[in-house]
């Protein structure tokens, strides 16, 4: 299953980073991966700054795969920001963390989040729930034309 439009992974910890990329693979999810490791570098690429300076921003990922524990910028300050800005206040973004703490996910709805999906620690239940995380941002959602928002 595959769209032509990159999955954006914001993740720091290399081992779910690892794991993540591993079930996008056993699931046959063939779309490019940009991974950001913390806040900052999630927000530069969505906003052509720092290091993607430049990029094409007609491009926008299919979906924000989004941790919450993150340096430099937290998840849900990066989150405040997509939704804060006209051109990717209606990108999908499905917070996929351990926390469990209630306020987290009452936050991250509270700002917009499309889905809030605990990781299971358990990698094959972890491959089923990126299998149907794929399937439905990938090929079943219907996504709104970005470019009638700028």
């Amino acid at each position: 299953m595959t769209t032509d439009r990159p999955i954006l992974l914001v993740e720091d910890n290399p081992d779910d980073e690892a794991l993540t990329l591993r079930a996008f693979n056993k699931n046959r999810i063939g779309n490019a991966v940009i991974v950001a490791r913390d806040g900052v570098e999630a927000l530069d690429y969505l906003f052509g700054n720092g290091h993607h300076a430049g990029r094409d921003l007609s491009i926008m990922p299919a979906v924000v795969l989004l941790d919450l524990k993150l340096p430099r910028i937290d998840g849900l300050e990066v989150l405040r920001r997509i939704r804060a800005n006209e051109r990717t206040s209606l990108l999908p973004v499905v917070i996929l963390t351990t926390s469990k703490e209630q306020q987290d996910i009452y936050e991250g709805y509270s700002l917009g989040a499309n889905s809030y999906i605990r990781k299971p620690v358990d990698f094959e239940k972890f491959i089923q729930a990126v299998g149907q995380l794929g399937l439905y941002w990938l090929v079943l959602n219907e996504p709104v034309d970005i470019a009638l928002a700028a």
